[in-house]
Formats: C-alpha cells, structure tokens, sequence
C-alpha cells in the first residue's frame, strides 16, 4: 500500500526574491553553463543546494556539500526559506506548450513512505548508475533534506483525486509564476485534513511508477538505512523514512513522454561503412540526405515517427506491437533510416529471460541489437559513460556530430507511458534514459527537511 503524507515544507520566503530567478530544473538536466547561469541569475537560486559548483581547491572540509549545508542553514536561519505551520500537500500544475498546443500537467507533491522495489509499491522502470547515486547521497548526508521532490506516476482513470482539489474549492493558487520558457507553475497549499484523507485513502490501494528521479529514490532508501544504523533502529516513524514525491496520474491529459537520443563516441570498431552494411543483417537502411540548412531535418522526424507506429491490435485475438525504427547521422549529412526487416525475428534476436514487453522497446532493441552487438558498447561501457551520451537536441545531435565531438547519433521515437507500466509491472528495468517526462518537475518550490 502507497503511504502518501502530507508535511510541513520549506519554502522561500516573498522577500526571498522572485521564484522565477529562484527555481532550476533538476540537477541531472543542468550542464555547467547552465550552473553557471542560474548562480548568476540571484544569490538565493536553489542552485547553491541542489548542485553546487565545485572548485579545484576543494578538500572534505570544504566541498560543495558542506558549502550546501551551510547555505540550507544560514537561509533557514536569517528567514530566505520558511516552514509552513501545518502539515500539508502541494497541488502543482505546470502549463507548457507543446506541439502547437498549451497543455496543463496536474499533480500534487507529498511525503511518500520509502519502500523497497520488491515490495511491489514503488516500482522503477529505468537502471542507474553508480556515481549519480554517490552524489546525491553526499547531498543528503550533508544537508538531511529532499530539495527536489521526484517525479512518479499512479493510476486513476477516473480522476477521483482531481475531484478532491475541487471540493476542496476554487481558490487562488498560493504560489504563481512563469518562467523565461514560457512554463507557468502554480501551486496550492492544501492543509484540509478532509482532503488530505481523502486522497490518501484513494491512492493506498495503487502502486507508484517513478517517472523521474530513480537515483534519488535508491540514495533516499541508502540514507534511511544508514539512518536508522545511526540512531540504533528506533521505533517509530522518522521523517527520512518518506521521501519527497510529485505525483501525476497516469490519466492526466497533459502527461508528455519525449524521447532520448544517443550520442556514441570513443569506438573505432566499426568505419561508416562497415557499419552500414552490418546493420543491413536485420535492417532496411534508407539514406535521407540531410539538406544545407536541416531544412529536411523535421521531414525525417516525421518519417520517423510514421515508421515506428503500431501495428495489428484491430482483429479478435490480435496484439499490438510496435514497429521499430530509429535514424542514424554519421556526420556530413549523411542521415539514415533504419527499419528493423522482419518483428516476428525479435524474440529470436534478443536476450533470452527477458519477457515481450521489454523485448519490444525500442531503446532495448537499439541497445542490443546495435550498441551492444555492432558497436560493443554493453552495460559495462554504458556505466562507464565513456562511450555513450544522451540529449533530448535533436539539431544539437546533429551539430556535435558535425564539430567531431561524437562519432554518430541515434535518434528514437518517445517510450509510450503503457509501455513504462508494462515493464514496471513485470519487475523489469529499462535501459538508462529510456524516457524523458517533459516538462520536469521545478526543484525549489518545495523542500522536505528530513531533520
């Protein structure tokens, strides 16, 4: 069963500054100009906590953990962030454009109780690697706090939950702002005990998909442990046996799963040629020269995106499956598509032991029928991170291809989110990054103290 609570979050304080200089992505999406940026944006921008920079002359006294514990407690001291008075949960809507179109994402954040993977609440639908988790646990170590809630999933199709926020009445977003890309958040702080039971009273009985945030899950499950070790397993409950969710609904119109593309270097196993020709075993490979400008470019996606479409699923007893197509740009304009020739060999082709959910991913597909098979780059390389990188740019892929920086780029059609619950639900992990969740939860407007 979900334990969902609610808790007395942090927030900034109005005098902090405004939220929209305040706020950054998640940690794992900010490179180290965009770090940069958002130090410069304002000297209370969540940055300092969430991932601080880190500097030649760093030494364990002074790092950018201890820098970050020391921010947390001077801001909390001299009044930049506030704890609310009463327990609550934090209705959260995110409206972007997409498509054309202005979508709404609704969902609400809260304390969910930690529950190991085999435990059947919780389930994860993506691996990790090793030294993403290392940091964060330093962080947390450090700072004994969640600044970042992660993002997860749950299912009610028929909406109950969105049906307590409106009995809870049509009042005025607590919180309210936009961001320079355009991203407005609104947030409500919902302290009604009626509500609060409610929703957790619909939401014990369903299991929570994460979404986004699996290091943090699996450093929040390494820091209860180490925790409880410390303070000689006391009984009872401790605030850092939850951690900081935001949960949406599987149902929620605005939910938008975005690819994520490869960038592979670092491998001379195989020239362009070979390549090619190698993929021709098990794929039709089509040239789609790319013109002077990528003027064609948003043709091929769309080529792309046709080809990788559902098949069957019409008939009595009929399946759908899922046609597998990716491009490939080895720079030059040479562009590619590539169409797997024959989907009744997959189960064939791929690793055994692995059940028909997972066998017809496209990232695993790509990851082994290619990456592994043609290229060599298998799990080991793949948390190395030397041979392999991932980008939501589709031109920028194409530009780091040109400028030399990467060999070659793949290019993928977006997970769908049935075929994230199907792999979750049958215990089953997807290759790394083999979904992005548009938009990403905002870090700074709430923060779970776990002391």
């Amino acid at each position: 069963m979900a334990t969902i609570m609610p808790f007395r979050g942090l927030r900034y304080a109005p005098a902090a500054g405004p939220l929209a200089d305040l706020v950054t992505p998640p940690y794992d999406v900010i490179d180290a100009a965009a770090q940069e940026m958002y130090y410069r944006r304002h000297p209370h921008n969540i940055i300092r906590l969430e991932y601080g920079k880190v500097y030649p002359e760093d030494t364990a006294e002074n790092n950018r953990y201890t820098r970050a514990a020391a921010c947390y407690a001077a801001w909390r001291r001299e009044g930049v962030l506030v704890q609310d008075e009463r327990p609550a949960l934090y209705r959260y809507e995110q409206e972007f454009t997409f498509g054309g179109r202005r979508l709404v994402r609704g969902g609400f954040i809260c304390a969910l109780k930690l529950a190991p993977y085999e435990e059947g609440v919780v389930l994860p639908h993506e691996e990790t690697l090793p030294k993403h988790k290392a940091d964060r646990l330093l962080l947390m170590r450090a700072c004994r706090a969640n600044f970042s809630p992660i993002f997860g999933l749950y299912a009610d199709p028929e909406r109950r939950v969105e049906a307590c926020w409106r009995k809870a009445g049509d009042l005025p977003p607590d919180v309210e702002f936009t961001g320079e890309d355009g991203q407005a958040h609104r947030l409500w702080v919902v302290a009604d005990p009626y509500v609060i039971r409610a929703v957790q009273e619909i939401l014990a009985p369903a299991a929570v998909y994460i979404a986004d945030g699996h290091h943090r899950y699996e450093t929040a499950l390494a820091y209860r442990e180490e925790r409880r070790q410390e303070e000689g397993n006391p009984e009872g409950e401790r605030p850092y046996d939850y951690v900081m969710m935001a949960l949406v609904n599987l149902y929620d119109p605005g939910l938008v799963c975005l690819p994520t593309h490869r960038l592979v270097k670092n491998r001379a196993s195989l020239e362009a040629g070979g390549l090619l020709e190698r993929l021709q075993e098990h794929f039709a490979v089509e040239p789609f020269p790319l013109a002077p400008g990528h003027g064609n470019f948003p043709q091929f996606l769309r080529e792309l995106a046709a080809r990788g479409g559902l098949t069957g699923g019409g008939g009595a007893g009929s399946r759908e499956t899922r046609r597998h197509a990716f491009g490939l740009y080895l720079g030059g304009g040479r562009l590619y598509l590539l169409t797997l020739r024959d989907e009744g060999s997959l189960p064939r082709l791929m690793p055994p032991g692995r059940s028909p959910a997972w066998q017809n991913l496209d990232v695993s597909v790509l990851h082994c029928l290619i990456l592994e098979r043609l290229l060599g780059i298998g799990a080991a390389e793949r948390e190395g991170e030397t041979h392999l990188a991932y980008t939501r740019e589709e031109e920028g892929a194409l530009a780091a291809v040109d400028r030399g920086e990467y060999r070659m780029a793949f290019f993928l059609n977006p997970t769908r989110v049935e075929e994230v619950v199907a792999v979750a639900r049958g215990g089953e992990k997807m290759p790394q990054k083999s979904t992005y969740f548009f938009p990403k939860v905002i870090t700074g407007l709430v923060i779970n103290p776990l002391d």
